[in-house]
């Protein structure tokens, strides 16, 4: 009888990194989409095809088993394939600095071609993916879990260092997100058209909007409208049903259940109680007079 043991070196010190999502997408030929930059680093594994970055204002080429590591503040955008769409999966990682050891400090960007190396990462990436999609309560810690080991294959194929980068909030991309649903309240919004105008994932974004506002993106878009339905009821005699178009309900009687919800009132309820308080206060004022 034998056996071999192998003794393990105590491993280094982990870094203070967080997951904030896992993305699958497809840069289909007709993509559009604007430079942006985030304050966390992105990690992008070209899946299938090929296609190419702009980044920092140059045009980077990548395909199929390339990792482009982005570092924070770094502006950067996918661009279409005229030919045909290709795939990659991406990760928004905070608290994280790429570093190669023959620069003195963090780059702008690094692109990395695996050939037979990337195995290890792509199957690790792949168990990211479908842990996401279950939605089980213990997925973010199996995600988390995963990407510190994603992290440790990556020093080991493309040898570069990984560092501390600083927390940052993401407060320009909630104002930005506060500041157009102020704007274009009325208009058709989900979530998804915001997450696109501010180039963060959407989970993420409803995470970081909460932390910024106290609330969902969605929730403050419902208060933002029914909060202008209620100066318009108070100021005008339009109709309940032009009022409801004109805050962006296409549906009058969704407009009234928000309203309900919000008031414990019906927007007829409500108009009426406060042309009942206008003329309280007209007659308190000439019995003062």
């Amino acid at each position: 009888m034998s056996n071999q043991r192998y003794s393990m070196e105590p491993p280094p010190l982990s870094l203070p990194v967080q997951l904030l999502y896992v993305t699958c997408a497809r840069s289909d030929k007709d993509w559009h989409s604007m430079e942006h930059s985030h304050y966390f680093a992105e990690l992008f594994f070209i899946t299938k095809g090929e296609g190419s970055f702009i980044i920092d204002n140059k045009r980077v080429p990548v395909r199929e088993n390339d990792l482009v590591l982005v570092n924070p503040g770094v502006s950067h955008t996918e661009l279409g394939n005229k030919k045909s769409p290709w795939e990659y999966i991406a990760l928004g990682i905070e608290g994280l600095q790429f570093h190669s050891g023959e620069e003195s400090g963090p780059y702008d960007y690094s692109v990395h071609y695996l050939g037979q190396r990337h195995r290890q990462i792509s199957d690790c990436l792949a168990q990211m993916v479908a842990e996401a999609r279950l939605e089980e309560p213990d997925s973010g810690v199996i995600c988390q879990k995963l990407l510190e080991l994603l992290l440790l294959y990556i020093t080991r194929h493309t040898r570069q260092n990984l560092l501390a980068a600083p927390p940052k909030k993401a407060t320009r991309e909630c104002r930005f997100v506060e500041q157009y649903i102020n704007e274009h309240y009325f208009e058709e919004i989900t979530l998804e058209s915001l997450s696109l105008l501010a180039h963060i994932n959407k989970y993420y974004l409803v995470h970081a909007f909460k932390a910024y506002k106290g609330i969902s993106p969605i929730s403050y878009l419902t208060q933002k409208r029914l909060s202008e339905a209620m100066h318009l009821l108070e100021t005008t005699n339009y109709p309940v049903t032009k009022i409801s178009g004109m805050v962006g309900y296409s549906s009058q009687s969704y407009f009234s259940q928000a309203f309900r919800r919000m008031t414990s009132m019906s927007p007829n309820q409500y108009r009426k109680s406060n042309e009942k308080k206008m003329l309280e206060s007209k007659q308190e004022t000439g019995r003062q007079n």
